[in-house]
């Protein structure tokens, strides 16, 4: 956010104008998703994906979207043909991606994953545009510049991902000097009572089976090692007015509580749901008001308990990393998230093992330093120096483990 968000005093008339950045994916399915349900509350600018030319051109005629855009030029031509006589304009390339980011929009959804999302979610806040933010590699990367920028530009950040928007529900703006402790809350992954040799010999196909959620293979791998909470911590610490020791995390099972405000008088605002990404999406797209989602209610009695326990540095030394890396500042989080990439497709491919992600992002960082490249990032260009770098010595790190380039 750019400061304490006050809501607007007048109800929308008009509907909601919107870009989607990285609508092929599974944030950007479920947006699409929730339009589909209200047609006349939304109108749709542009739609972006990387190179899934089919769905992207079923999901612009279905929108009726004006422009189709996809970042990878080579598959221009296929999406030209795959719009043939909708009257959608297609472009295709990078620069057309953040052509489309800047579109006259009431707000953009910044899907893309990975840090190939930073450009068009920086276009997109430098043009003043309200940013439901889900592509949490913008904050990792380059947070205090994105957040300096929106304050600047007069852009409002909304958290889409679910802990965060579930924190942004509970903050009270004008107690915000009030809050002790963010909390934010893991399933603990598939492998939360798995011992460190069971953890040490897991599969791709083992790490992929999250318990609770249905999300993309990066993110569900680092929901797996924990480094997606580590992320979702600097996430936060760039998005609430907090400092660093009052960021926290608990690891709670059945994924019912995604969000926790402590205040200096003991109260403790929780925000629960079922564990549905179109519930913090909607709240992103119809804020200040809500709009109605079809997902399934959180039913208390059926579920019967709700358990927390605290997460386990020594099994998941990625978190520990994360955390690290926050304290560090100064460029180390781009490298944490680069190195990150790189490792897990890196398992993916089955070319290095489970806790080997961690091993090639603490080296990869540990290179930087050496390197003495770990500045803070005050441009785009900067992140993406340290964001080559950080992926150069992953790279580096994987082929002396036997893994070879990615």
């Amino acid at each position: 956010m750019t400061d304490v968000l006050e809501s607007p005093s007048e109800p929308r008339t008009e509907p909601l104008r919107l870009v989607i950045l990285g609508s092929t994916g599974s944030i950007g399915c479920n947006t699409v998703d929730l339009i589909s349900h209200h047609r006349d509350g939304f109108e749709v600018v542009a739609l972006v994906a990387n190179r899934n030319v089919k769905r992207l051109a079923e999901q612009a005629r279905a929108l009726r979207a004006k422009r189709a855009v996809v970042a990878d030029a080579s598959c221009y031509g296929a999406l030209c043909e795959e719009l043939a006589g909708s009257g959608i304009e297609a472009a295709a390339g990078p620069e057309a991606v953040v052509e489309a980011a800047v579109m006259a929009a009431d707000m953009v959804v910044a899907a893309v994953v990975g840090a190939a999302g930073l450009a068009p979610t920086l276009a997109a806040v430098r043009a003043g545009r309200t940013v439901a933010l889900a592509n949490k590699e913008s904050l990792v990367c380059a947070g205090r510049l994105v957040m300096a920028e929106a304050r600047r530009h007069g852009a409002t950040i909304l958290p889409v991902d679910s802990e965060h928007n579930a924190v942004f529900q509970v903050f009270e703006g004008p107690n915000a000097g009030r809050v002790e402790k963010v909390i934010l809350t893991a399933s603990g992954g598939p492998f939360r009572t798995w011992s460190r040799d069971q953890i040490e010999a897991a599969t791709p196909e083992a790490a992929l089976r999250h318990p609770n959620w249905a999300m993309g293979a990066r993110i569900t791998i680092d929901s797996a090692t924990l480094m997606n909470k580590g992320f979702e911590l600097i996430e936060a610490y760039h998005l609430f007015p907090v400092e660093q020791d009052q960021l926290d995390v608990l690891v709670h099972p059945q994924s019912a509580i995604h969000g926790l405000v402590q205040y200096c008088d003991g109260s403790l605002l929780a925000q629960l749901g079922a564990p549905d990404m179109r519930t913090p999406i909607a709240h992103c797209l119809a804020w200040p008001r809500r709009i109605q989602v079809p997902a399934a209610r959180l039913d208390l009695a059926q579920l019967g308990a709700l358990t927390f326990e605290k997460p386990d540095m020594e099994r998941f030394p990625a978190l520990s990393l994360a955390l690290s890396a926050l304290r560090r500042g100064q460029g180390a989080e781009a490298v944490l998230n680069a190195g990150d990439e790189v490792a897990v497709a890196a398992f993916l491919e089955r070319r290095i093992g489970f806790a080997d992600i961690a091993r090639v992002v603490e080296a990869a960082i540990e290179m930087a330093e050496r390197a003495g490249i770990l500045a803070e990032p005050t441009s785009l260009d900067d992140a993406m120096v340290l964001d080559g770098a950080g992926r150069r010595f992953a790279n580096e790190v994987i082929t002396r483990l036997g893994g070879g380039d990615v």
